[in-house]
């Protein structure tokens, strides 16, 4: 049975420099409290990959000096314009950059979920994507002849970490339709979820709230943690701080404004 942890830096101590740590994309449920967590620790050298986007989060950890490698089809703030640390460090060759697509990333992740080395994937024969991914083999169809099709390595993260609306004191999480969550919990070696409360009840039991439950057997820590989330969305619960995204855009755009940035909102842990 997963553990409630006593703060938030117990849940997140699984985590360690080096771990493949798998985070969703911002309109799933990301735990941002977590990663202004390991940004206090300090923590280094993460192969981080999103599935199969990130924003903020990637920026922020990036900026931080936390990241080696990241694997994701895109790392942008969307409608407040481009990732600019992210965006410095692929300039700078700081990272390692490795490219995917929104279909391969989910079908490594399944591969590891199903529990097999590798996933087929047509689509993307002939992309420059393709030419810059050799873990990614072309092989014939053994079925057809003249048939070529992409085999995706199995991911199979370290660490797997999100946050959801609820959880219950048996350890299953209530995350509703972000389906591919559950992906990440089935791949991932462990994983590590924030929530914004406790359950009084069973979510397997309650006929209402089963189907969109994690069962507890997938999760190894929880901690509750309100408005986690922020300053990103929690779908269905609160919307994202579009004043606090520009501010964040403006300050990280140099590398003295992002230190303010880490200063004020990180360090100090000032949160809305």
């Amino acid at each position: 049975m997963p553990a409630i942890a006593r703060s938030l830096d117990d849940a997140l101590a699984p985590i360690k420099d080096g771990c493949v740590l798998a985070v969703p994309r911002e309109s799933t449920g990301v735990a941002m409290a977590s990663t202004r967590a390991l940004i206090r620790r300090g923590i280094k050298r993460l192969s981080l990959i999103a599935l199969p986007t990130s924003s903020l989060q990637a920026d922020l950890l990036i900026g931080a000096g936390c990241v080696g490698t990241i694997e994701t089809s895109a790392v942008s703030l969307g409608e407040f314009g481009a990732a600019p640390r992210f965006t410095a460090a692929i300039l700078a060759g700081s990272i390692r950059m490795k490219d995917a697509t929104c279909p391969a990333l989910h079908a490594a992740f399944q591969a590891s979920e199903k529990g097999v080395p590798f996933m087929p994937l047509r689509g993307l024969i002939g992309t420059d994507v393709l030419k810059n991914r050799p873990d990614w083999k072309v092989i014939d169809n053994p079925f057809e002849d003249e048939d070529p099709i992409v085999l995706l390595p199995a991911i199979k993260p370290d660490v797997a970490l999100f946050h959801a609306p609820m959880a219950d004191r048996e350890g299953n999480v209530w995350i509703g339709r972000q389906r591919e969550l559950v992906t990440m919990a089935h791949a991932a070696e462990r994983t590590i979820v924030t929530v914004e409360k406790i359950h009084d009840g069973n979510l397997l039991a309650d006929k209402t709230l089963a189907a969109g439950a994690l069962p507890g057997f997938y999760v190894e820590q929880i901690a509750v943690v309100e408005r986690g989330c922020w300053p990103l969305p929690l779908p269905d619960y609160y919307a994202w701080d579009a004043e606090h995204l520009k501010e964040y855009v403006r300050l990280a755009a140099t590398e003295e404004g992002f230190a303010k940035y880490l200063e004020q909102y990180v360090h100090e842990r000032r949160v809305a």
